[in-house]
């Protein structure tokens, strides 16, 4: 291919902007995807991604569009929009020299909108700035144009103006990307380089790596995304595409890793249900590495449920999302443990520090009350509030054990929906730190432990002791469940034994019998019970399901 008739580039975008419904338009424009094979969001193939409603993973596509006589080649990498998923969209931007950057006219910019802008700016892309959903009668394109002209610094008669949904407008910006985004640099007679930035496994041809030519010419099993896998003789300078590597083993190849390495912010443990799957459990996660790179694991060891991994996501979807996939894509029953976080020493004393984040929440004025109190609840400290049109720009320091499991459903709650947020990580800093343990039938379970905030700490022991009553079944002597902050029991509750009727057997006589029965009985329970206490013997011992830890880190 010519390499100035080359542009890659990319769709950033909030979630439910309509990224997803634009690159359908440009396959429909381009004759890329047959308009009666199209589909609603056709380069999220992932099952995963189409139950959600999100993108997970990049995706890249090649298409060709003839422009005053000369045939261009358009190279799309599809990018997740979400704040957790934020390390694919650097690995995009950085096999594209231009990006599209969409904003929702009925919702104006969003917080990961503002991210993913940063980050296309720092990677020096051309910016194109584009509001879709016009079509909508609640759009506020007027208010929307001003906004983002003045986050862009662009006159706002520079601001284009689409419906993906319609087809209006697309057309003029596919050839806007044509006119703007610059060609591709590198030397097509110099030495082959390439830049992988993504991959894939396939268990006949191993790993397929997703790859942008830098330099000179890319020989072997090759091609292009069409979004199908299409063979080609040679990918050259400026091209992106695929290479069938050959490799087996998924840690073989190493990905892009950018400007710096992806910091896990939160941590999961994955247990199979059945042991026996642990060496598929970590083949899975290796191959799900090849297109998640920000996913890191070790293994890990439990008493109540065996050999696991611990892992290392950006955030608490990547981490539903991972186990989502492990279940789906590899047929695995997976325990997951409660989201924690990293804790590390404090240099000086014997504190534990735990780890803060930068948040910016953008939210329309009328919410900025409720959203203050909750960031504030929350242990949050407001560093600058600003006002852009009618949105406030909030920005927060947080600890992020704060806002890992129900903080983000807490703003949207307050915010009737319309507040977004974005966060990075900031630094350690020490805090209160307690051991929660949970303790059932005077053994502590260690898959339950952990380690937290102490203002947080004696809600959630009581929340883990009802629960568990409720869960654990009955069994033939009562079960006490305990909760212990730093050793010292603060919440208590008690399954009572499994009763059996044994007066069943009787039929009439004097009423003395039944009474020795139930006598005998519960001096039997009282025996189980000692020698259930009884160091070294397993006699009582309380059998707890697996799905009462499926249960518990679950619902």
């Amino acid at each position: 291919m010519n390499q100035p008739l080359i542009r890659n580039f990319a769709i950033i975008a909030h979630i439910d902007h309509g990224k997803s419904t634009l690159a359908d338009r440009f396959l429909e424009i381009t004759g890329t995807v047959e308009k009666r094979h199209l589909v609603e969001q056709t380069l999220d193939t992932h099952p995963v991604s189409r139950q959600r409603g999100i993108t997970i993973r990049l995706a890249p596509v090649t298409m060709h569009y003839k422009l005053r006589t000369m045939n261009y080649e358009l190279n799309l990498i599809d990018t997740p929009g979400h704040v957790d998923f934020s390390y694919e969209v650097e690995r995009s931007l950085a096999a594209c020299e231009g990006a599209i950057l969409l904003v929702d006219a009925t919702q104006g910019i969003q917080a990961q909108t503002l991210s993913h802008f940063q980050k296309a700016q720092k990677l020096g892309l051309k910016i194109i700035p584009v509001i879709n959903k016009i079509d909508l009668p609640n759009a506020n394109v007027s208010e929307t144009v001003l906004e983002l002209a003045q986050l862009v610094q662009l006159n706002e008669s520079k601001i284009l103006l689409v419906s993906a949904k319609t087809g209006q407008g697309v057309k003029e910006l596919l050839e806007k990307i044509i006119e703007e985004v610059p060609p591709p640099a590198g030397d097509l007679e110099g030495p082959l380089k390439t830049l992988t930035f993504s991959s894939q496994y396939s268990q006949q041809r191993g790993v397929i790596a997703f790859v942008k030519v830098l330099a000179g010419k890319l020989i072997g099993e090759v091609g292009h995304f069409t979004p199908a896998m299409a063979p080609c003789p040679s990918l050259e300078t400026g091209e992106v595409g695929y290479l069938m590597t050959g490799i087996k083993d998924p840690q073989k190849l190493k990905l892009w890793r950018g400007y710096h390495e992806p910091k896990p912010m939160v941590f999961v443990s994955f247990f199979p249900v059945d042991q026996d799957d642990f060496n598929l459990l970590e083949d899975a996660l290796k191959k799900l590495k090849l297109n998640d790179a920000a996913l890191s694991f070790a293994p890990a060891a439990s008493k109540a449920l065996g050999r696991g991994f611990r892992s290392g996501f950006l955030g608490h979807l990547h981490a539903e999302v991972t186990q989502q996939r492990l279940e789906t894509d590899f047929d695995l029953s997976i325990i997951a443990t409660a989201p924690t976080v990293n804790y590390e020493p404090h240099a000086t004393s014997h504190e534990l520090c735990e780890p803060w984040v930068r948040a910016t929440i953008i939210t329309p004025q009328d919410y900025v009350g409720p959203i203050i109190s909750l960031c504030e609840n929350r242990r949050g400290k407001l560093i600058n509030l600003t006002y852009h049109g009618s949105h406030v720009f909030l920005e927060y320091e947080l600890p992020l054990a704060e806002i890992i499991t129900d903080f983000f459903d807490a703003l949207k709650s307050r915010s009737s929906g319309f507040a977004s947020l974005d966060y990075e990580f900031l630094n350690y800093r020490p805090f209160d730190a307690v051991n929660l343990d949970i303790i059932i039938n005077h053994e502590t379970i260690d898959a339950f432990s952990q380690i937290m905030e102490r203002h947080r700490a004696q809600a959630l022991a009581s929340q883990m002791v009802a629960k568990l009553k409720v869960i654990i079944p009955r069994q033939q002597i009562p079960i006490p469940i305990q909760a212990a902050i730093d050793g010292q029991i603060v919440a208590r509750a008690d399954i009572p034994a499994f009763r059996k009727d044994v007066t069943a057997k009787l039929y009439g006589g004097d009423v003395t019998r039944r009474m020795k029965l139930l006598e005998k009985q519960k001096k039997g329970k009282k025996k189980m019970l000692a020698l259930s206490r009884a160091e070294g013997r397993m006699i009582g011992r309380v059998e707890i399901p697996n799905d009462t830890f499926l249960k518990v880190f679950r619902d």
